[in-house]
C-alpha cells in the first residue's frame, strides 16, 4: 500500500482537465527518500515538450510505502562470464590451426 499526502494549494489549476465525468490531474511519483521518512515525492506531470525543454512539474506532495517489503531499486546485472570453448583453444605448440 502507498500512502500519499497532497498539498492541494500547490496544484496548478491550469493543469486540471475535464474527463467524461470528472476533473483530473496527471501526477507522477518520484522515488527519492527524504529526511522525513517519505519514500519520494509527488509532482504534477508536464507535457512531453515541457519535459524535453527541461521543465519540471511542481512538487505537490509526498508518499510513503506502507507494510510489506519496499521495492528494491532497479540495478543492472552484469552479463554472465563466458566460459572458454575447449574446441577453440590454441594448442600448446603455438600452432593455431587445430589440424
Amino acid at each position: 500500500m502507498i500512502k500519499i499526502k497532497i498539498k492541494v494549494n500547490k496544484i496548478d489549476k491550469a493543469r486540471l482537465f475535464k474527463g467524461k465525468s470528472d476533473t483530473y490531474l496527471d501526477a507522477v511519483l518520484i522515488e527519492r527518500p527524504d529526511d522525513y521518512g517519505n519514500d519520494g515525492f509527488i509532482a504534477q506531470d508536464v507535457t512531453k515538450e515541457e519535459r524535453e525543454a527541461g521543465e519540471k512539474g511542481e512538487i505537490i506532495g509526498s508518499f510513503k510505502v506502507l507494510g510489506g517489503k519496499k521495492p528494491a531499486p532497479q540495478q543492472r546485472k552484469a552479463p554472465p562470464a563466458r566460459r572458454p570453448d575447449p574446441d577453440l583453444d590454441v594448442p600448446e605448440d603455438g600452432n593455431s590451426i587445430p589440424f
